[in-house]
C-alpha cells in the first residue's frame, strides 16, 4: 500500500488543447474578420469574395505550426503534398460558404448569447476562469487576443448552426436502418472454386518466337524499359558535419563543468524499512492515543534489537505490502513523497541502521530504520570530459548550422557550376552515387531516399545543364544540394538481357489466360446445371467477414440477385486467375459487424453527414463557389529562405 502511494504521487498536469474549433486550424484572425484581401493569385471565390494563394499558404503554415506544437516530432513532409493543399483549400471554401450562409440567415450570435454559450458549454471549460470569465493565459497560448478569440468563437458558432440545422435533425427510421444494415452486412453461404494462375504454369511453354514477339509488342514495352538514371554528386550540410571545425579550450570545458555541476552529481537515494501502526487521521483521540502507545512499544523493541527489525515489521506492520518484505521500501530520493514530507524528512535525517522517533503521517504512526544510502557522489571532471566535449560541440554546431543554412543556399545557387565552393567553405565531403533513379532504390538512405531531392536532381534543367540544384531541406536539420554528373535517359533494355524475364512474364500471361478459359468453361457448366458438384466446402461470407474470398469475387457474390437459388457467379482475377462461386443460401446479418444499437447509431450518423453534405453542396451553388486555379493551388509553396533555381 505504502509503495503504491509513493509511486503515484507525481501526477502529470493536463495539457491545454490548442485546437478547440476545427476552423481554428485554417484561419487567422483576418480570415474571420473581413475575409482578408485580394493579394496573390485568386484560387477560388465565394459569393464574389476571393480566396488567394497567399491565404492558402498561410492556412497551411498555420496548420503545420499547430500540429508541431501538439506533436513536435511530426514530419512536415506529410503536409507537403497536393492532396493536403487541396484539403486545406476545400476547408477554406467550406468555412467561407457556411459563414456567408450564417450571415445571410442571421445566425451570427449577439454578445449576450455568445457569453451564455461560453459559460455553459463544457467544451470551453479549459478556457474559463473559475468565475466563468475568459482565461487570458489560455487564450494567449492559442496566439490570440481576447477580441480575436471572441470573433473566432462568434463566427464558429454561426457556422456550426448552418449545417447543424440539417445534420442535427435527421431521423433514421428503424425499418430503413435495418434494411440498409441487412443489405450491407448480409451473409451468404457460398462454395468457391479457384483457377489459380500458378497451377497452370506447368502447362504452358512459350516459344522463342512468342517471347520475342511479346518483347516487341508496344503494349508490353514499359515492362522492359530501364528507368532513367544518373551519376550524381551531392553535399550535405548538417550540425554533425560542422562539428569537425570546432576547437574547445580547457577553460571552456572547465567553465561548462562548473556551470553544470549538479548534473554530474548523482542524487542521493535512501532505502528504509518501516513499521506502520495504522490509524485514521480524523479518528478519535482515544484511537490515536492507543495507536501511538502501540507504536512507542514497537519503537522500544526496535531500538533494543535493531537486527530484529525485519521480523518485528512482518509481525506488526499494518502496511501489508512492505510487511511481507520485512518493512523494506524501494530506494527513493528527495521529493519522492510529496504528500508525506514528514516521513521523507525523518528518513533523510537518519544514519545507517539508526531507528527514528515516532513519525506521524496521514496513514498513522511509523517507526523507520535507515538501511542503505546510495548516490550523492560527484563525477570528476576527467570522468565526464568526453561528455562535456560532445555536448558543447553539439550546441555550437547547431548554432553554426542555423547561421550557415542561408549562406549555404546562396553559395550553391550563385556558384551553380560546382559544389566545390560550398564543400571547401564548410569542409564538407562531396559524395558520389551511381545509377540513381527518380524513385528511391530499395535500402536507400539519406538524400538518395528523399523524393524531394530526387525530384530536383531529375528536373529538366538539372539533367540538361548539370548545374547545382537549390538547397533542399531534408528535415532534421539537414540541407542537401546536388548536381548531375552524367545522365542516361530511360531506354528499352536489350532483348538478350531480359529474355528470361520476358519468358517468365509471358508464361504467367499464358497461364492466366488458360486459367480464365477453364474458369469460364466451369461457370458455363454450373449455370447449365446449378446443382452439379463443386469443390470447396460451403462457407458464410460477408463484408465484415470475407472468409478468404478475394475482394472482386466477394463483391460479385454480394451483388448477385438471390430471387432464385442456387445461383453462380464468376470473376476474372487478372494475373491471379479466375474464380467461380455458387451461392446457395442467404443468411442473416453477420454478428461480427457489431451490435445492432451501435450499427443503427452509425447509420444515423452517416445519414446525417450525407444530408449535411447535400445541403452544403446546395449552398455552394447558391453562393456561387468558383474554383479558378486548381493547378496553382496544388503546387508547392516556395520554402521560406530557400534559394531559387540557379540561372540557366
Amino acid at each position: 500500500m505504502f509503495d503504491f502511494f509513493r509511486r503515484h504521487t507525481r501526477a502529470l498536469q493536463a495539457i491545454l488543447v490548442l485546437l478547440i474549433f476545427p476552423s481554428f486550424v485554417f484561419f487567422g484572425v483576418q480570415g474571420y474578420s473581413g475575409f482578408g484581401g485580394n493579394e496573390g493569385k485568386v484560387l477560388a471565390s465565394v459569393a464574389g469574395q476571393d480566396i488567394t494563394r497567399n491565404e492558402l499558404d498561410a492556412a497551411l503554415r498555420d496548420r503545420v505550426d499547430r500540429m508541431r506544437r501538439q506533436m513536435p516530432n511530426v514530419d512536415p513532409k506529410l503536409f507537403e503534398t497536393p492532396e493536403m493543399r487541396r484539403l486545406v483549400l476545400d476547408a477554406l471554401i467550406r468555412d467561407r460558404v457556411t459563414l456567408v450562409a450564417a450571415q445571410k440567415q442571421h445566425l451570427v450570435p449577439d454578445d449576450e448569447r455568445l457569453e451564455r454559450l461560453f459559460k455553459a458549454d463544457p467544451e470551453f471549460a479549459q478556457l474559463r476562469n473559475p468565475d466563468g470569465s475568459l482565461n487570458q493565459d489560455a487564450i494567449n497560448a492559442l496566439g490570440l487576443s481576447s477580441v480575436g478569440f471572441t470573433e473566432r468563437l462568434r463566427q464558429d458558432v454561426a457556422r456550426r448552426q448552418v449545417l447543424l440545422g440539417v445534420g442535427g435533425t435527421v431521423i433514421a427510421p428503424a425499418s430503413a436502418a435495418s434494411a440498409a444494415l441487412d443489405a450491407l452486412y448480409q451473409q451468404r453461404e457460398v462454395q468457391v472454386q479457384r483457377f489459380d494462375t500458378k497451377d497452370y504454369l506447368a502447362k504452358v511453354a512459350p516459344t522463342d518466337a512468342e517471347v520475342e514477339a511479346y518483347y516487341k509488342d508496344p503494349l508490353n514495352a514499359a515492362q522492359f524499359r530501364a528507368p532513367e538514371e544518373a551519376v550524381v554528386e551531392y553535399v550535405v550540410l548538417d550540425p554533425q558535419s560542422l562539428q569537425k571545425g570546432i576547437n574547445l579550450s580547457e577553460e571552456d570545458l572547465r567553465k561548462y563543468y562548473a556551470e553544470n555541476e549538479t548534473r554530474f552529481t548523482a542524487a542521493e537515494e535512501r532505502q528504509v524499512s518501516h513499521i506502520l501502526v495504522k490509524v485514521d487521521k480524523d479518528g478519535s483521540k482515544a484511537d490515536r492515543d492507543k495507536a501511538r502507545v502501540k507504536a512507542e512499544g514497537l519503537l522500544a523493541e526496535a531500538r533494543k534489537n535493531p537486527a530484529g527489525f525485519a521480523d518485528l515489521a512482518r509481525k506488526n506492520s499494518d502496511d501489508a505490502d512492505s510487511a511481507a518484505k520485512g518493512g523494506q521500501l524501494e530506494f527513493f530520493g528527495r521529493g519522492s513523497f510529496l504528500d508525506l514530507k514528514t516521513f521523507e524528512d525523518a528518513a533523510f535525517q537518519l544514519k545507517p541502521q539508526q531507528v527514528s522517533d515516532i513519525v506521524a503521517t496521514d496513514f498513522g504512526f511509523h517507526v523507520i530504520k535507515l538501511d542503505t544510502i546510495r548516490g550523492g557522489e560527484k563525477k570528476s571532471f576527467a570522468a565526464v570530459r568526453p561528455e562535456l566535449e560532445n555536448e558543447i560541440r553539439t550546441q555550437q554546431a547547431q548554432k553554426r548550422f542555423t547561421d550557415a543554412a542561408v549562406e549555404f543556399s546562396d553559395t550553391v545557387y550563385e556558384q551553380s557550376d560546382s559544389l566545390k565552393p560550398a564543400a571547401d567553405k564548410w569542409k564538407l565531403p562531396i559524395q558520389t552515387a551511381d545509377r540513381v533513379t527518380p524513385a528511391p532504390a530499395p535500402g536507400a538512405s539519406g538524400p538518395l531516399a528523399n523524393p524531394k531531392f530526387l525530384e530536383a536532381i531529375f528536373s529538366a534543367d538539372a539533367k540538361r545543364d548539370k548545374r547545382n540544384t537549390k538547397a533542399i531541406d531534408l528535415g532534421a536539420n539537414q540541407l542537401v544540394a546536388g548536381r548531375v554528373v552524367r545522365y542516361t535517359p530511360a531506354q528499352q533494355r536489350p532483348f538478350n538481357d531480359v529474355k528470361e524475364s520476358v519468358r517468365t512474364r509471358l508464361a504467367a500471361t499464358q497461364a492466366a489466360a488458360l486459367a480464365r478459359k477453364q474458369g469460364t468453361a466451369r461457370l458455363a457448366e454450373l449455370r447449365a446445371a446449378p446443382g452439379a458438384a463443386l469443390s470447396g466446402e460451403p462457407r458464410a461470407v460477408s463484408r465484415a467477414s470475407p472468409n478468404d474470398v478475394p475482394g472482386p469475387l466477394l463483391d460479385a457474390v454480394l451483388r448477385a440477385p438471390t430471387s432464385s437459388l442456387p445461383t453462380v457467379v464468376g470473376v476474372d482475377l487478372g494475373e491471379a486467375g479466375y474464380a467461380v462461386a455458387r451461392i446457395s443460401k442467404v443468411l442473416g446479418r453477420d454478428p461480427a459487424a457489431g451490435k445492432a444499437d451501435q450499427l443503427r447509431g452509425q447509420y444515423a450518423q452517416l445519414l446525417a453527414q450525407a444530408e449535411a453534405q447535400a445541403y452544403y453542396e446546395s449552398l455552394k451553388a447558391r453562393h456561387k463557389v468558383e474554383v479558378h486555379a486548381v493547378a496553382d493551388a496544388l503546387a508547392d509553396a516556395p520554402a521560406d529562405g530557400a534559394a531559387n533555381p540557379a540561372p540557366r
